[in-house]
């Protein structure tokens, strides 16, 4: 081979290999997009069951002790929600926040039983309206956390790749993390 043949293929694989780190930076960056989104979007369906679960106690269709526990833990997930500002760059919920909405999920779990859900529609003049409001909004909850486990998940997948790690595709954005914390329906709901 001569020396613009050697030249000519040298310039092509360049070309290929430029096509490629540009290929794959620019998939890293919509996947670091898409956590962003999932994250936004989880943070809107868990401020919504906060609320549905303070509609439900304000209704006035719980006893007294059972709102008390309820309006707690609600008014304490809104609290964090606005505490826990969602930066952009780390692209995860803090402690507090995860801590708080476990323990959202778990006065839920302990105040909505089967007896007490049996209780509550056999109330004249109660509809069901609050009751499935607090449930589809925590089916939306764990659809959130799902759909955002899973984008970090495809995140972390991409950035252990060697090609990702050696040209630094990445840059200094922060490893994603997944969010957990309890998210299971009470069991009245899950039917």
């Amino acid at each position: 081979m001569s020396t613009g043949e050697w030249i000519g293929v040298a310039l092509v694989v360049l070309v290929a290999l430029g096509w490629y780190l540009s290929y794959s930076a620019a998939r890293l960056d919509r996947l670091h997009a898409r956590v962003q989104g999932t994250l936004a979007a989880l943070d809107a369906q868990l401020v919504r069951r906060a609320e549905a679960t303070l509609e439900l106690v304000s209704s006035g269709a719980i006893d007294a002790a059972t709102a008390f526990i309820l309006a707690g833990a609600a008014s304490d997930s809104l609290a964090a929600a606005e505490q826990d500002d969602l930066d952009a760059d780390l692209l995860r919920f803090g402690p507090e926040r995860e801590s708080a909405e476990s323990d959202l999920t778990d006065a839920l779990v302990l105040a909505l039983t089967p007896e007490v859900l049996a209780e509550l529609s056999s109330k004249p003049g109660f509809g069901d309206d609050v009751v499935s409001r607090v449930k589809a909004t925590g089916l939306r909850v764990q659809l959130g956390r799902r759909f955002h486990n899973d984008a970090v998940t495809d995140v972390r997948r991409v950035r252990r790749k060697w090609v990702v790690r050696v040209f630094r595709l990445a840059g200094h954005a922060a490893m994603p993390r997944t969010v957990e914390f309890a998210d299971e329906l009470p069991p009245g709901l899950r039917a």
